[in-house]
Formats: C-alpha cells, structure tokens, sequence
C-alpha cells in the first residue's frame, strides 16, 4: 500500500514546486484521457464484430495488378440506308446536264437520282435498324444501341475481381477527409458489391458506413437479393438497415413490402450496373441522352433518371482521366436521400472515377480516383 501510494505521490511531483507538479498532473490526466478514448475505440470495434455477425460474408479477393488504361471499344458501325434505285449507275454527265439545264424544273423522281450528297444519317444508328422517320430523331437515337453482331462490341465478359480506391473531401459542419473504396467481387455467377467510406482518422473515424449488395449475375446485368447498410457517427449509436430482394416483391428495411420492378438496384450495385450497361451500350453516353435505374434505397423504391452531360477532365494522383458526367434529376435536401453524381471513364472500362454524394447542399463527400483501379487474378 505504501509503495502504491508513493508511486502516485511520485507520478504527482509531490515535494516539488508547483508549476512542475501542476505538468505532471496534466500529463496523468492526458494519459487517462488517450486510455479512455482507446477503451471506447476498442470496444466500439468489438460492438463491430457482432454487428457484422449479422452482414452477409464478404469474399476476400487478392488484387495483383493495376489496369492499363484503354481506348473503349468503337461503337458499332453505321451503314447508310440503301435507297431503291441506289445500285443503278449513275452517268457522269448527269450531274453536269442537270446543272446546264436553266428553267425546267426538275421531277421529283429525278431530284432524288441526280442528288449528289450523302443521305445523312443518325450517327447512333446499328446496321440492322430501320430507318426512322424524318420527324422522329430522337425516338430513333434512344432506341438505336448496338447489338450483337456484325460492327458491334464484342460480347460482354465480366471481369475479374476489382476495387477502386479513392481520396475523399467534402463538408459536414466544416471540411472533411478521408478515404474510400468500392470492391467489385466476382464468385461464379454470383457477386458482391463493397462500398465502404471512412470520414477521419481510420483508428478514429468521425463517420463511417459500409455497404455491401449481394446476389447473382445474369445476361441483364446484376439481380441483387441483399443490401446491408452500416453507419457510425461520433457520438451518435450505430445505424443498421437491410434490404431483402425477394423475386417479387423489395422488402425495406421497416418491412413493408413494394413490388419488385425489372432491372431495380441497391445504393452499392448500381455503379456496377451502369458499368455493365455502357460497356454493352457506349451509345448511351451521348450528351442528351438519359438513362434511368430503378433504385431501392432502405426507405423507399423509385426510378432515377441520369441526364448524360458533357466529358469533363478528371485531374488524378496518376494523370488527368476523362470522365462522362451523369447527374440525377434530384435536388439533395435535408431529410430527403443522398444524391450521387458520377463521372463514369471509358478508358478505365467505364468505372466511376469520381462520385459525388450529397445530402444537402451543405453536407456531401466528394470521392476522386486516386490509383489505378487494381484487379485479381480471376
């Protein structure tokens, strides 16, 4: 007892004069303090593991390489219309007797076999589409993709195992950092879809929230069956919410239960989806053009439209990227749900190379592509 109470005396500075004791006790006091951040740190990750009990298993990958960036593939080739009397040969002095003759107009018939210039049309257009009608251009763009065959992209093969890494800033009650990452995992048919974003220090982060979407792969892309959303903000309890995708109907997370419509995502499948669908369909991202994904989110299920803007240059920690920007038709609002823009790059096989996430126009995180995505080996 003795030898703990001079310890204590000894620790304190006690005899010595009382600036240096008044530091001594300090030093106790942070020491104490750091103990007690560590305790809490340490049993909140212990929380973590029965939290997770409950979360799909995640499939670990190894990456081994980082992906060359490439030209994407051309689009599928456009063959003009053929017109009736097209395979007829035209005479060379056509053109100049046409041209000689001063008054007589021309007969309809005759305009169109004299006319020298091209028949313009829609670059969008596969060689296998009837040709629309004049007073119907964009009906006919939308509906124009490549499809498989002659001129076309080669078939889709999905690809092995990927995650992209990313550095990430942005604003919630002042300026942020920190990281994140979206890891694609590819297991036979089946696949995961990990998003995990960390705000802060990784020992001592001021937010975190790991999504994972879990389920099968199909010729139209992902059908998941699982979404698991995990949220920790500092000082405030850890959030949880799960997504059920049963084959008809989406179950949310309080349990009611909306009809399952074709072709619907999770918050974590999407951007792989939209991978999968530009790959097929590079028409796609024409400025103008739109593309709309049925969404469920834990709340509710509805379909988002993505407006496809312009090409912007993506400056990164490895070079400048392009990237194609799609922005939703939504306004981020307090209360409402988060709103994701995305700048897909044709070059890095159409991943997101920057997101965009935000609640309101105070609060979002911005995450840039900061290395080359890198793949497995399968």
């Amino acid at each position: 007892m003795a030898h703990g109470l001079s310890f204590w005396r000894a620790l304190a500075g006690a005899g010595e004069p009382w600036p240096r004791r008044l530091t001594a006790l300090s030093l106790v006091a942070a020491v104490v303090v750091i103990h007690g951040c560590i305790a809490d740190h340490m049993g909140e990750r212990m929380l973590d593991l029965t939290v997770y009990a409950d979360m799909p298993e995640r499939v670990e990958a190894v990456f081994v390489r980082e992906m060359e960036p490439t030209a994407p593939p051309a689009p599928a080739a456009v063959m003009p219309p053929v017109l009736k009397n097209a395979a007829k040969p035209r005479r060379a002095s056509a053109p100049a007797k046409a041209a000689s003759q001063p008054v007589p107009e021309p007969e309809p018939e005759k305009v169109a076999m004299a006319e020298p210039e091209p028949v313009p049309v829609e670059p969008a257009l596969p060689a296998s589409a009837p040709e629309p009608a004049a007073s119907e251009p964009a009906a006919a763009a939308s509906a124009a993709l490549p499809v498989a065959g002659a001129g076309s992209a080669p078939a889709f093969e999905w690809p092995a195992s990927t995650r992209v890494s990313y550095v990430l800033s942005g604003n919630y009650q002042g300026e942020i950092h920190g990281t994140a990452q979206v890891e694609w995992i590819r297991l036979g048919n089946r696949y995961q879809v990990h998003l995990d974003v960390t705000v802060g220090l990784p020992i001592l982060p001021l937010m975190s929230r790991k999504m994972t979407s879990d389920g099968v792969l199909t010729p139209e892309g992902l059908v998941p069956q699982t979404y698991d959303e995990d949220s920790k903000v500092a000082g405030r309890d850890r959030q949880r919410r799960t997504i059920r995708f049963e084959p008809d109907a989406v179950v949310l997370n309080d349990g009611s239960r909306r009809e399952r419509w074709p072709g619907v995502q999770d918050a974590a499948s999407q951007f792989v989806q939209l991978t999968f669908l530009f790959t097929n369909k590079p028409a796609l991202l024409a400025p103008g053009q739109t593309v709309e994904v049925p969404l469920a989110l834990p709340r509710n299920i509805d379909r988002w439209i993505y407006d496809v803007l312009e090409t912007e240059v993506l400056y990164t920690p490895f070079g400048a990227v392009e990237g194609v920007h799609l922005k939703p038709r939504r306004v981020a609002r307090k209360g409402g749900d988060l709103v994701a823009e995305i700048w897909v790059a044709p070059t890095l096989a159409y991943l997101p190379a920057r997101i965009r996430i935000a609640q309101d126009e105070n609060t979002f995180i911005d995450l840039m592509i900061k290395r080359r995505p890198q793949l497995a080996s399968q």
